[in-house]
């Protein structure tokens, strides 16, 4: 069983695996790690009243028709899991770029887009694992982050944005590129 790691607990991460669960389902064990607590979707409680929340990422998720169309299974998904739900209330400054938008918001914050998804994966998710340097071992990677000892891993996949991705040291300059979703540049290091 292949051992993969992907670096970065945001929508990007956690959505790549659960993509991969759902196609390899017993050929690989999912290992997530992020640098602190997820990525740039995530939602905020009060320390005094836990239904008090603040989205500090998207407030709100909008759908182009063409998006709508080719992802719908997401979206329905995600509808039928009560983590979206339309959003019936006007924006206030809101401009229309294309007909057909619609916009949804979750009732239970962004993060639990996230959330759902690495539920899903079911991943081992490591918080708190800064990665600092990938290395090609063998026929795999060493894969080593803040105070703490390096991992070996088959494939190595960076849901991270590119910044973060060009402070790495080792062998990331090997990495095959893959994909770009808004900012974020998913990189997978294949041995």
């Amino acid at each position: 069983m292949s051992r993969v790691l992907i670096v970065g607990a945001g929508l990007t991460g956690s959505l790549c695996a659960c993509l991969l669960r759902r196609e390899l389902p017993n050929k690989a064990n999912i290992v997530v790690w992020d640098k602190s607590r997820g990525g740039r979707m995530s939602t905020s409680r009060s320390p005094n009243d836990p239904s008090c929340t603040v989205d500090l990422g998207a407030q709100y998720i909008s759908a182009t028709p063409y998006y709508a169309r080719i992802h719908s299974s997401f979206y329905e998904e995600l509808l039928a899991q009560d983590i979206l739900k339309p959003l019936v209330a006007p924006v206030e400054g809101m401009m229309l770029k294309e007909e057909g938008i619609v916009n949804y918001v979750t009732p239970h914050g962004v993060s639990s887009i996230v959330k759902h998804y690495l539920k899903e994966s079911g991943a081992e998710v490591l918080y708190d694992r800064h990665v600092t340097h990938i290395h090609r071992k063998d026929a795999g990677w060493e894969v080593c982050h803040k105070g703490g000892a390096p991992e070996r891993f088959d494939i190595v996949v960076l849901t991270m944005p590119v910044p973060q991705i060009l402070q790495l040291q080792g062998d990331v300059e090997s990495c095959e590129y893959i994909s770009t979703l808004s900012q974020t540049h998913i990189h997978t290091l294949w041995p």
